[in-house]
């Protein structure tokens, strides 16, 4: 097979590289956020009817707070211009009416809302979050809910935790089905199939009002913390899952309501019994970081599964993403049995045992003694302990060492009878290029054919405009060659705004790994690359 036939090593198209690149950063905006970034056009439109509305609201007499828009479509959003006039008049009836007009409520963020006063929480007061809101209701027959309830999917209102089919408070027989409150406001709001399937059952068409008590349990963790976080900053409502903890990495605005935010999680999320904040960057020799339990218990010791593989350690001690899950797949689906997997900085094993799995030959290394401890018990805990090899080094030495003495072996005399391939992953994005000089006159000997060479998986993370190019510099001035045209580099996640994560893969040449092959280096170094690159082309 060619090089530029292997599907490893061929190159993305920068246009799909950028695309993936964009997408992933309009994802990690719009979860950050929470919203969406409207064009300049539809903001300006916005910011003018929501003054509006703001000044109609204060004319009839402050009895309601400003509602926050939520966007729609141009011809939603010329309707509710249209209504300007009418929201005036049926504010000004509210004053004098316990239930509020239904037409009014037509996309208004503030029906689902908790009350205004828990703004500025900062200690959960559950009890707080009560409130009554107005829905419209039709009323049946109990024995007819079954056969109406499929016809009505697009009326009936769609709101976990609220019931759509309660007992009619005014008649035992009777059931009153929960209609969506942004649609529903009379009979006209019915489609013609719904009047018929009606008809059909004998109920009346007619739209009531039903006041609906809501709790603390009826909202979202999203909605809780948009109520009581200051207005207009942005909400914490994602997190890592690392089994029953939930990892958080709170901005600084919001630290003021850290405990409240780890107990909404914990919470609005079964299984999560404990919220920890990490509290500095991963930086250490380790890769752990340190971090602060905001709510629940303080037990860290943890049991994951991930591609159908159980993972357990103490998570205050090692490292472990679970946003990496599918980039541990990847690397796992690359590999065919009896193919090497040397893992440099292994963690608690989620790339050496599924290799393992698959039958390969693995050499897992990891310089912090409690990821070692756990990457032993991992192995032990999926069956593959007979089939790994665990080390505790620097990942250098791990590499001038057992790293070097088993490429010996592999890739000695006998090489050319070898049909399986030697991968080496260095997951550590902050460092693992700098340990690319490792591999510099690494092995002594005659040098073996290209195609047996060693594939390197190396991760780092890029701030730059052009990150694949970043990387691919970055790691050719460690190695002393260009890498741009034999290399492959694969996004792997955006860690943050214009932070990327990438994984560069490539082989090592001959001219950098070999010893005897530096003899007057600087003079031949040129004509031994494109030698190597000469075949691995063809």
């Amino acid at each position: 097979m060619s090089f530029r036939d292997d599907p490893l090593f061929r190159p993305s198209s920068p246009k799909m590289f950028c695309r993936k690149l964009w997408v992933g950063r309009f994802v990690d905006y719009s979860e950050s956020d929470g919203s969406l970034n409207p064009s300049p056009g539809r903001r300006s439109l916005l910011k003018q009817f929501a003054f509006s509305r703001r000044r109609l609201k204060v004319e009839s007499c402050r009895i309601t707070e400003s509602a926050s828009l939520i966007l729609l479509p141009w011809a939603s959003l010329i309707q509710k211009l249209n209504r300007v006039p009418v929201i005036f008049l049926l504010d000004q009836r509210k004053r004098f009416s316990t239930m509020p007009e239904i037409e009014t409520n037509h996309r208004d963020s503030e029906l689902f809302s908790p009350p205004s006063e828990v703004r500025g929480m900062t200690e959960l007061d559950r009890t707080a979050f009560k409130k009554t809101v107005t829905i419209p209701v039709l009323k049946v027959r109990k024995e007819v809910v079954n056969k109406l309830m499929r016809s009505l999917k697009r009326a009936a209102l769609q709101r976990p935790g609220i019931k759509r089919v309660i007992e009619d408070p005014e008649d035992g027989e009777g059931r009153l089905i929960m209609l969506d409150p942004y649609k529903m406001f009379t009979v006209d709001s019915f489609e013609k199939e719904e009047l018929s399937i009606l008809k059909q059952l004998n109920v009346n068409p007619q739209i009531s009002k039903y006041n609906l008590d809501l709790t603390y349990e009826n909202f979202k963790s999203e909605e809780i913390l948009r109520a009581v976080l200051p207005e207009g900053q942005d909400v914490t409502s994602g997190f890592s899952r690392v089994g029953h903890i939930a990892h958080l990495n709170l901005r600084d605005h919001q630290l003021p309501y850290k405990h409240l935010i780890g107990q909404v999680m914990i919470d609005k999320n079964p299984g999560i019994t404990s919220a920890v904040n990490k509290i500095n960057n991963i930086d250490n020799t380790y890769r752990n970081f340190e971090m602060e339990v905001l709510s629940g218990e303080e037990n860290m010791m943890t049991k994951v599964r991930e591609n159908n593989y159980t993972y357990e350690f103490d998570f205050s001690k090692v490292y472990w993403n679970p946003r990496l899950s599918t980039e541990h797949s990847r690397i796992t689906e690359l590999l065919k049995p009896g193919d090497v997997l040397f893992d440099v900085f292994a963690g608690v094993g989620p790339f050496a045992i599924p290799a393992a799995k698959k039958k390969c030959t693995v050499f897992a290394n990891d310089l912090n003694p409690e990821s070692h401890k756990w990457l032993l018990h991992n192995c032990k805990l999926n069956k593959v302990d007979q089939k790994v090899k665990v080390f505790n080094l620097d990942g250098r030495d791990f590499l001038q060492g057992p790293v070097r003495e088993e490429l010996m072996q592999q890739l000695g005399p006998l090489s050319k009878e070898r049909k399986h391939s030697v991968h080496i992953v260095m997951n550590l994005p902050a460092k693992a290029i700098e340990f690319l000089s490792a591999f510099k006159a690494l092995l002594e000997g005659q040098p073996c054919g290209s195609e047996l060479l060693p594939i390197v998986h190396c991760y780092s993370f890029s701030k730059d405009a052009n990150p694949a190019k970043d990387v691919q510099q970055r790691a050719a001035t460690v190695l002393g060659i260009s890498l741009e045209a034999y290399s492959s580099v694969h996004l792997v996640r955006n860690v943050a705004p214009n932070k990327e994560m990438l994984c560069i893969t490539f082989r090592i040449p001959a001219a950098i790994l070999y010893k005897n092959q530096t003899v007057n280096r600087d003079s031949n170094l040129n004509k031994l690359i494109k030698a190597d690159l000469r075949f691995t082309l063809i």
